[in-house]
């Protein structure tokens, strides 16, 4: 077991470990200096930048993946839906890209980052930038058309101003031991989800619902499967079924591994896990797997393996289902912010 995958494991512990224990120094001293640069925005002294459009920021309070990009290509669309013509920006974690740009479909995710080409592919203008309020203006100056922004990441990116933050929880970890990084997961103490417009939970038919604290103003989302895709063929039909009786392995470099291969068992796929790290930069040795007949993976993942991926290699698409009440809610805040 890596020093991460220990640390992760104490994080989701079910009572306090040693290494929390040892950590907990480190985690208030983060935690200073976490509620230190909150004062400095509040204060004025450091400054956040408001842009002429309403902006969405949808990110979450733990380090790693919740299912934010999901739900944030599900929000772009039903804007769209509504009448509205969203952008999207993102931070491109990840990638080498020094200034902002905009991504397109064959972009390197070593440059753009991977969350971003799913972004892109959604079919929204999409930024990236470590300065969301510059990769912003750039999207807003090169698609004028664009009326609101939705930020993939950016709870704690107090540099861009926003008028409706919502905030991921998976549904099945929770927000783990409460503790701050990096005795816990926490980028911002637990009451921080007490400030934000919403609380989508990421749930499926496995989960036991972990609590949240009382106030909180909660829906939930669920991931489904849209279909699945040849890499190295995209328009060959894939079944499934056909994959019986043979050797199929799973690959999942994302927050959370372990919701992937839940999901393929519930799809009646039974497969071979391989976890690896979020955002693993996958190369042709990771699929360099001797007796798998078949290699499945997420489609995240898939943006980092098109590339040199063969015949075995087939990515799931899934879409975010989320709560009708949520999007009422978004589209009464931007008519608000327009309004006024």
């Amino acid at each position: 077991m890596t020093l991460r995958d220990r640390l992760v494991a104490s994080w989701y512990a079910a009572t306090p470990t040693l290494l929390a224990i040892a950590l907990a120094p480190l985690a208030w001293l983060f935690r200073a200096i976490v509620a230190l640069r909150r004062a400095l925005y509040r204060a004025g002294i450091l400054r956040s930048a408001r842009l002429p459009v309403p902006v969405v920021v949808v990110g979450n309070l733990t380090a790693g993946g919740a299912g934010k990009t999901p739900l944030t290509i599900a929000l772009a669309h039903a804007l769209a839906a509504a009448g509205r013509r969203p952008g999207l920006v993102s931070r491109g974690y990840g990638g080498s890209c020094p200034g902002v740009r905009e991504v397109r479909g064959g972009d390197d995710p070593s440059v753009v980052g991977d969350e971003p080409l799913l972004l892109a592919a959604s079919g929204h203008p999409t930024f990236v930038g470590r300065d969301r309020a510059a990769a912003a203006r750039a999207l807003l100056a090169a698609h004028r058309e664009c009326d609101a922004i939705v930020c993939d990441d950016g709870l704690q990116h107090y540099a861009l101003a926003r008028d409706i933050e919502i905030a991921v929880v998976d549904g099945s970890r929770g927000l783990g031991n409460g503790r701050m990084l990096p005795a816990g997961p926490l980028r911002e103490p637990v009451a921080r989800l007490d400030e934000v417009d919403a609380v989508v939970r990421l749930v499926d038919a496995s989960d036991a619902p972990a609590p949240l604290p009382h106030g909180a103003r909660e829906t939930t989302m669920t991931h489904e499967a849209v279909g699945w895709r040849n890499l190295a063929e995209p328009r060959r039909a894939v079944d499934p079924a056909a994959w019986r009786g043979r050797r199929v392995h799973a690959i999942a470099g994302i927050g959370h591994p372990q919701r992937f291969f839940r999901l393929l068992a519930r799809l009646g796929v039974d497969a071979v896990p391989h976890a690896f790290a979020d955002h693993h930069r996958f190369t042709r040795e990771d699929l360099a797997i001797a007796d798998a007949d078949v290699i499945v993976m997420t489609a995240k993942d898939a943006v980092k393996c098109a590339a040199f991926a063969d015949e075995r290699c087939h990515a799931l698409d899934i879409r975010a289902r989320i709560d009708p009440a949520l999007v009422a809610l978004v589209l009464e805040r931007l008519d608000g912010r327009q309004a006024a």
